[in-house]
């Protein structure tokens, strides 16, 4: 069954001013067998610039498994890493 993104009821494990970094945590999480949606947050300009960013969410019941994941994944010694140090779980 395929997530929506307009599901009130799922949980953000992870945000980013990134894109690229929220496709990331999304593939990691679809590796591990846990489904994932990335929302963008950004609101239109003539309300509030500069406003904005990109979550990954999942079904509540996966939350925890999905941070455990994330942080195994961020506490890796990758010189590449696509984690900025300003990112957010």
């Amino acid at each position: 069954m395929a997530l929506d993104a307009n599901d009130s009821t799922l949980t953000t494990v992870f945000d980013t001013e990134r894109e690229s970094e929220a496709l990331v945590v999304k593939g990691l999480l679809d590796s591990a067998g846990i489904e994932a949606v990335v929302t963008s947050l950004d609101s239109p300009q003539d309300l509030l610039p500069g406003v904005g960013g990109v979550v990954v969410q999942v079904v509540p019941e996966q939350a925890e498994e999905a941070r455990a994941i994330i942080a195994d994944y961020r506490n890796r010694p990758i010189e590449d890493s696509e984690f900025a140090e300003g990112s957010s779980v």
